[in-house]
């Protein structure tokens, strides 16, 4: 029973984790659900969330799309 229990030891001190999955550089990957938008910045944004309306300091209103990539909430929109 103890060379068993060496042997179990044994062989988890020397089991290697599996290699990291490797992606090609120039790889993006797209989350289903999410949809492309053009910011008011003038960049393509690409967001998961609905399109909101949510009203501006000066009483304007302004679309939005939420929940973006790279850990954008909110992002205004280009009308």
């Amino acid at each position: 029973m103890k060379v068993l229990t060496l042997a179990l030891l044994f062989s988890l001190t020397l089991a290697k984790p599996a290699p990291p999955v490797r992606r090609p550089t120039g790889h993006v990957e797209r989350s289903h659900g999410g949809r492309w938008y053009f910011a008011a910045s003038g960049h393509a944004v690409y967001c998961y969330g609905p399109v909101m309306t949510l009203p501006q300091a000066n009483g304007d209103l302004q679309k939005v799309a939420t929940f973006c990539r790279d850990g954008q909430t909110v992002v205004p929109l280009k009308d």
